[in-house]
């Protein structure tokens, strides 16, 4: 038997590569195809990520590397749970919320382009249901993290993530603002879709800095082979 060791800093790394990838090159491919039109989603809105990657090969292509991507945000929620517990702090409520999380995201990638009331009600709800599970566990995260992060190099990496869950909350509020101030619902879709894709890269910096985190802590993930 051998034992084989795996960085940790390399799982939030996929995840923010491969959300930022999928999304993007959904949205190349859309527009190439000419099923959205050609802006800047993060400032104009004029398509969400959704519909980006809702027709065509992009929606293919989006479905082939999210749903693998569920299975990272399982696995890595599961591995920041049990750091937590290696440092003196139990989380159990992590590992659930960051199983829900990915679930949420495995039946939103796997409806996505489908047709049907019921099909739209899973897409709708499970995009719903990862951002606010994903949300709830990195707040989660960073308040038992807080007690062993206050030194040092580590002190900086947890006021960063704090400060994009912040920015990440202003988002969901300017969205709930948005939607009761603008009259006008086309002007409503592209602030909500603006945001969705302003909100997607905060998550995925969330992540790139986690990954910086678990790099500087020098953190294994280590298993038996044959």
């Amino acid at each position: 038997m051998s034992r084989s060791t795996v960085p940790l800093w390399a799982f939030p790394l996929a995840i923010a590569l491969v959300m930022a990838v999928a999304a993007h090159l959904a949205w190349w491919l859309s527009l190439r195809a000419g099923y959205i039109e050609p802006c800047n989603p993060y400032w104009d809105g004029c398509t969400s990520i959704s519909r980006a990657a809702r027709h065509g090969l992009g929606n293919h292509l989006f479905r082939l590397m999210m749903l693998p991507c569920a299975v990272l945000v399982a696995t890595h929620w599961w591995l920041a749970s049990r750091w937590l517990a290696g440092n003196g702090t139990q989380s159990r409520a992590l590992a659930a919320l960051g199983v829900t999380c990915a679930l949420a995201l495995g039946v939103y990638a796997t409806f996505l382009g489908t047709e049907g009331a019921a099909y739209g009600f899973l897409r709708r709800y499970g995009i719903t249901v990862f951002f606010g599970c994903g949300f709830l566990a990195q707040l989660l995260f960073l308040r038992r993290w807080r007690a062993n992060a206050m030194t040092g190099t580590a002190r900086r990496q947890w006021q960063l993530m704090a400060a994009i869950c912040v920015a990440m909350l202003v988002l969901g509020v300017g969205n709930v603002a948005g939607d009761a101030l603008l009259q006008d619902r086309a002007h409503q879709d592209r602030l909500e879709n603006a945001l969705e894709w302003q909100l997607g890269l905060l998550l995925g910096a969330w992540y790139l800095m986690q990954a910086w985190s678990w790099r500087h802590e020098r953190l294994r993930l280590s298993f038996e082979g044959l």
